[in-house]
């Protein structure tokens, strides 16, 4: 029989003892490791190393996808930033120019015709401008299906969510440090920037193939106006006032609504407008392209240009005297939103009172416009350009 004797153990003083030399030890000599605990303590080595590996990669993909997506961003579009609601969320994504192509293609008529408005918050607050522009298209005489062909231009976010609520085709142009989501002030820096911008971005649509009517927001559609465009012209513009002649330069031209038909002469046309900011600074469009229609350089690139007449295509400047003729009606000659809004508020109701008129009165042209009202040609008297203010006169 054998015993089993219960482990020996070391006396308390001695244990104590024992402890504090090897603690002592631990703080003057290098740790030292056994060999059963080597593998142990590799396997823990091992797996933080690859641990911290794949983090490390997992961040570095990342960074290379955001570096490579911001390159991308930053320079896909020289001149503009196009930007567009995520699908998800009210987020903005940035995007390249093919959108653009995208939503021209689907607006565009037969001929690659499409038309084109700008839109800023200002303009866009229910009941304000941009629908009675709407209504006009839908109350119109054959103008109703041309909102099919129909872009709205928004300057600015809030203009671009306001305009997918309201319409099918909105594209959102926002370029890098500007901010035109304010009424902009007539001739302010603002105001002018926002102008030349929409000249060059013109200018990119021609480039890309599409003929376009321009037209001011502020300017009502009353009839179909293509029949009562010129079939020859490059490039044929509204007045301000026009002097009986389709061909007389001396026509005073607004930029608020132009057809342009895409062609070699019309781009060029539209890099000298352009460039032209640069002989006359601090000019808007409309004054600069007032003093280019005599330059040399509109022969010299055979550019058929052409002016509409005020009976059809009038404005507060020079009205049509003619409802049976009129095509569009324009809030020009007019400053403040305000005065804008309610002179066209009235001239809806001038039209819907003629459409209710039998033919026979029609005929005898018995209706007549009741503006200007706010828009006054008085107001045109200077009394400083700092207190008027117009997004387009």
């Amino acid at each position: 029989m054998s015993f089993s004797h219960p482990p020996r153990t070391l006396p308390s003083h001695r244990r104590r003892s024992l402890s504090s030399t090897h603690l002592n030890a631990a703080a003057n000599s290098p740790p030292s490791m056994s060999p059963e605990s080597t593998p142990f303590h590799l396997r823990h080595i091992l797996v933080a190393a690859l641990f911290f590996f794949v983090v490390s990669l997992s961040c570095l993909l990342l960074f290379r996808d955001a570096g490579y997506s911001h390159f991308v961003n930053s320079y896909s579009f020289p001149r503009f930033l196009t930007v567009f609601p995520s699908p998800s969320n009210n987020s903005v994504t940035a995007r390249n120019e093919y959108p653009l192509e995208k939503i021209l293609k689907k607006a565009a008529m037969e001929d690659r015709t499409v038309i084109l408005t700008t839109l800023n918050e200002a303009w866009a607050a229910p009941n304000s401008v941009i629908d009675l522009f709407l209504e006009s298209f839908r109350i119109g005489v054959h103008t109703r299906r041309l909102l099919n062909h129909l872009i709205i231009i928004a300057l600015d976010q809030k203009a671009f969510l306001r305009c997918q609520a309201i319409h099918t085709y909105c594209f959102l142009l926002v370029s890098e440090g500007d901010d035109f989501h304010e009424e902009a002030y007539f001739m302010t820096p603002r105001y002018l920037k926002m102008m030349w911008r929409r000249i060059d971005f013109l200018r990119l649509v021609l480039e890309m193939g599409y003929n376009f009517v321009f037209t001011d927001a502020d300017i009502m559609w009353f009839r179909d106006p293509f029949p009562r465009f010129h079939h020859d012209a490059d490039f044929q513009i509204a007045c301000d006032h026009f002097t009986g002649d389709f061909d007389d330069i001396y026509n005073r031209p607004n930029g608020g609504f132009n057809f342009v038909k895409s062609n070699n002469r019309s781009i060029e046309f539209y890099k000298f407008w352009f460039s032209s900011q640069e002989t006359y600074p601090g000019y808007h469009d409309q004054d600069v392209l007032n003093f280019i229609k005599v330059d040399p350089f509109i022969d010299d690139i055979e550019l058929k240009m052409k002016f509409l007449d005020t009976a059809y295509f009038g404005g507060l400047c020079e009205p049509s005297k003619d409802l049976n003729q009129v095509c569009t009606m324009h809030a020009n000659c007019c400053y403040g939103m305000d005065s804008k809004v309610h002179d066209l508020r009235i001239m809806l109701q001038d039209w819907k009172h003629y459409l209710t008129l039998p033919p026979s009165l029609k005929r005898l042209s018995v209706v007549s416009w009741r503006v200007p009202q706010k828009c006054s040609l008085d107001s045109l008297e200077p009394n400083g350009s700092a207190e008027k203010s117009a997004e387009e006169d």
